[in-house]
């Protein structure tokens, strides 16, 4: 099982790069950066907060971090046209040496869009979207030449040079859309990934595999990933006191080693392959670390 940290690009660069380089020197198996401009607002005001571009940090760490795998997690083809993403994706990928993952979804922050100028569009005009995209990357990112014609996307005899470093560059899609964005992974990902708790991730591979059953798609060729918030500790009160405050969007991985252990060995039943942790929850630049290396020395052992 791969284990990699997601540092939030709403930090310092000089934070990002040190958490960066003390994953890599501990054995981390990859780097993961969102793809925004802006903190949420959950509605189309705009708010105020640094919020480090995702491109231009994943550069900076493929010349400056080895080894470790980089990916965007992920990037919305609104705002991302898949032409020129495909160029991007494959010069960073010259400069780590084919250690890049090329993450896209579909899109939904509101606030970005909104006083960008960028359309959102519906529901159903963003899958479509995706779809198109996902076409257009995999073939400018393993062909020389891609000609596509489509109602958000047209190519005419397009080329992407140079190449990826090893011929083609995996793709993964983001997002847990049963109907549409899994049924997109399920044709075009190599790598698929979702928020989930083990409960969730069992049931949302159980889709993934229809899917490809209906495509004609081996599922074991689609890695799978997934992510939840880590609140990570030898300290039991302050571990209930995170129990007692948590809540929203997504249920948080909490325990001791031992309890953190006995869940990512959950996720590992329901078919993950690889465990993301968001730095966000992990305190400060000192705590992360420390909590990087509890859990990599305490937990991830016992899955390799």
């Amino acid at each position: 099982m791969r284990f990699s940290i997601w540092p939030t690009a709403a930090q310092s660069w000089h934070d990002i790069l040190e958490l960066s380089t003390h994953c890599e020197q501990t054995g981390w198996d990859g780097v993961y950066v969102a793809d925004h401009f802006m903190p949420n607002s959950q509605g189309p005001e705009p708010l105020d907060g640094p919020m480090l571009e995702c491109w231009s940090v994943i550069a900076a760490l493929a010349a400056v971090v080895p080894r470790v795998r980089l990916a965007s997690l992920v990037s919305s083809v609104t705002y991302r046209h898949p032409a020129v993403l495909a160029n991007i994706a494959a010069a960073i990928d010259q400069i780590s040496g084919g250690r890049l993952t090329l993450g896209i979804g579909a899109g939904w922050q509101l606030n970005e869009h909104a006083v960008y100028g960028i359309e959102l569009g519906t529901v159903r005009e963003r899958l479509d979207r995706l779809a198109e995209a996902a076409q257009v990357l995999r073939s400018l990112l393993s062909q020389p030449r891609t000609t596509f014609t489509g109602e958000y996307f047209q190519l005419q005899d397009a080329p992407n040079q140079p190449p990826p470093v090893h011929g083609q560059l995996p793709l993964l899609v983001g997002g847990g859309g049963e109907q549409r964005t899994m049924r997109i992974a399920a044709q075009y990902a190599d790598h698929w990934n979702s928020w989930s708790t083990p409960e969730v991730l069992a049931h949302k591979l159980a889709v993934l595999r229809t899917h490809c059953d209906d495509v004609g798609r081996d599922p074991a060729d689609i890695h799978v990933s997934t992510q939840a918030p880590l609140y990570l500790s030898t300290d039991r009160q302050w571990l209930d006191e995170r129990r007692q405050q948590t809540g929203g969007r997504h249920s948080a991985i909490i325990g001791t080693p031992a309890e953190v252990t006995d869940i990512v060995g959950q996720y590992a039943e329901a078919g993950a392959q690889e465990l993301i942790i968001p730095d966000f929850t992990l305190g400060s630049a000192a705590r992360k670390k420390e909590t990087c290396d509890l859990f990599i020395e305490e937990v991830a052992a016992a899955f390799r």
